[in-house]
């Protein structure tokens, strides 16, 4: 991924270093600009939209006069700008295409910039890099997402699987390994493709639980990037999973 970026503010008379990847929008109210991190925190500070955008970089897109967004969070655009975290945001409806062109064209600039240096290339290299999690108790993959000319994430080739996976996916690891999901189980949910794209393009660590129709499970899965354009998962069947109860002993 991108080198990590910071920009620092003054918020409530403190100096407040702030990352940028972790900034999902800023909306001046006034002369101050709210900035809304991940987590739900808002920093306010005195600085023009104009100096932000500056700081910030290219991958803010400017929504209207009083707001920009980081493209890295935009779920999708329709009649508001829909966030990776459930909120939406309300922007020049005249400028959507535009928009929209902005939106896709950072995005195509991501991809373009995955580089395959020090990326595994044979199947045999992939089993030496995570020999270490060969046996562990928990399925594990690191799959490569495949994107349509829109930029789009469509599906995804299995690259690494480990035994546990083969038994959660009810399929032996050579008709996995080298495969994509779409030709393995026709009923695949875009869910998951959604979740895997923005762990790939914009480096986030996200945590899912829901049904796959395609194995009849409920999973909890837990994904992450791993080489540019790869994305590793970690999967249990949650019907495996046995909830601690700590008892401390009273005095």
């Amino acid at each position: 991924m991108d080198e990590i970026k910071h920009i620092t503010i003054i918020s409530n008379g403190r100096k407040i270093v702030l990352s940028v990847s972790a900034i999902l929008y800023v909306l001046m109210i006034e002369k101050t600009a709210e900035i809304h991190v991940s987590g739900g925190h808002i920093y306010k500070t005195r600085m023009t939209l104009s100096e932000l955008e500056k700081k910030l970089g290219d991958k803010f897109i400017k929504i209207h006069r009083g707001c920009i967004v980081s493209a890295m969070a935009i779920h999708d655009i329709t009649d508001r700008i829909n966030l990776s975290n459930g909120e939406s945001l309300i922007y020049t409806i005249r400028k959507k295409n535009q928009i929209i062109d902005q939106f896709h064209l950072i995005q195509k600039q991501m991809i373009l910039n995955f580089s395959k240096k020090d990326i595994p290339v044979t199947e045999e290299e992939y089993r030496e890099y995570y020999r270490s999690f060969d046996n562990l108790p928990f399925a594990f993959t690191d799959i490569e997402m495949v994107f349509d000319d829109d930029r789009h994430a469509v599906d995804w080739i299995f690259r690494y699987g480990n035994a546990a996976l083969a038994k959660l996916e009810k399929l032996p690891l050579n008709h996995l390994i080298g495969h994509s999901f779409a030709s393995l189980f026709s009923n695949m949910d875009s869910k998951w493709l959604r979740s895997y794209e923005r762990a790939t393009l914009y480096g986030e660590l996200l945590e899912l639980v829901e049904y796959s129709p395609e194995i009849d499970t409920y999973l909890k899965v837990i994904c992450f990037p791993t080489f540019k354009g790869h994305c590793g998962c970690i999967l249990f069947d949650i019907s495996d999973i046995k909830s601690a109860i700590i008892q401390q002993d009273c005095i």
